[in-house]
C-alpha cells in the first residue's frame, strides 16, 4: 500500500506537477510512487529509450518506492470502459491512501482524460463487483495537480527544503527540458516556469516554494488543532 500515488499522462508529467511534494512526503517517511500512463512515444523530443532512462534517474532522485507504466497509448488516453479498467486494476493493486491526478482544464487532451479516467478509476476500484482482478480499494481522497492552465488553488504544500530536488528530478528528462524548446511548456523556459510558480504561491505562505493543490471536496482543518 501506497501513502501517495501520482498519475502522470507522461514520463515526466508527475515530477513536473509535483515532485516537490513527493520529495517531501518521501522525507516525513511516507510510501511514494508514480504511475505512468504512457511512454511518452509520440512526443516530439527524445525517443521512448531515452525517456525509459529519464524515468530511472528521476525516480531515484525522488526516492520513490514504486515507478510503473501501464502502456496505454501516447495521444490516445480517452475516459473509456478499456482503460477506465486498466487503472481501476492498477489502484486494486498499488492501494494507493491518497491520489494525485492532472486538472482537468489543460491545454493537453491525454491530461484532461487522465483526470476523468482518475476519477472513473477510483470509484471502480471500490465496487466490489466491478469486472475487476483484486481486491476492492477505496481511495482516501483525490487532489489534481494544476498543468498549462489557469486555475484557483484549493491548498498550497510547502516545499522549500525540496526545491533543488524537485529541479534535479525534473532536469533528469534531457530529452525533454534541455536545448530548444519544442514548445511553450518544454524546454528551459517551461522549467523556470514551473519553479517561478511555485514562488507566487510560496509567498502567500510567508515560505520560499509551494506546490498547488486542487480538492473537489472540502478539506477538514482546525487551524489551532493539534492533529
Amino acid at each position: 500500500m501506497l501513502d501517495l500515488l501520482v498519475l502522470a499522462p507522461h514520463p515526466d508529467d508527475g515530477e513536473l506537477g509535483c515532485g516537490g511534494t513527493l520529495a517531501r512526503a518521501k522525507a516525513e517517511g511516507l510510501s511514494t510512487g508514480i504511475l505512468d500512463l504512457t511512454r511518452g512515444e509520440m512526443g516530439t523530443k527524445g525517443t521512448p529509450e531515452e525517456r525509459a532512462r529519464e524515468v530511472e534517474e528521476a525516480s531515484r532522485v525522488l526516492g520513490l518506492d514504486y515507478r510503473g507504466n501501464l502502456g496505454l497509448p501516447d495521444g490516445g488516453l480517452a475516459d473509456v470502459a478499456q482503460q477506465r479498467l486498466v487503472v481501476a486494476e492498477a489502484l486494486r493493486r498499488l492501494r494507493p491512501r491518497i491520489l494525485l491526478a492532472p486538472l482537468e482544464a489543460d491545454r493537453h487532451p491525454d491530461h484532461t482524460a487522465a483526470a476523468r479516467l482518475a476519477v472513473a478509476a477510483v470509484h471502480l476500484a471500490a465496487l466490489p463487483k466491478a469486472p475487476l482482478e483484486g481486491r476492492p480499494h477505496r481511495v482516501e481522497r483525490l487532489f489534481f495537480y494544476p498543468g498549462n492552465h489557469p486555475f484557483t488553488p484549493s491548498f498550497l504544500v510547502k516545499i522549500s527544503a525540496f526545491i533543488d530536488q524537485w529541479e534535479r528530478a525534473v532536469l533528469a528528462y534531457r530529452s525533454q527540458f534541455s536545448g530548444e524548446a519544442a514548445s511553450e511548456t518544454v524546454g528551459p523556459k517551461g522549467v523556470e516556469a514551473r519553479k517561478a510558480m511555485r514562488r507566487y504561491f510560496g509567498n502567500y505562505l510567508g515560505v520560499d516554494y509551494a506546490e498547488p493543490f486542487i480538492s473537489p471536496l472540502p478539506i477538514l482543518h482546525v487551524p489551532w488543532a493539534r492533529s
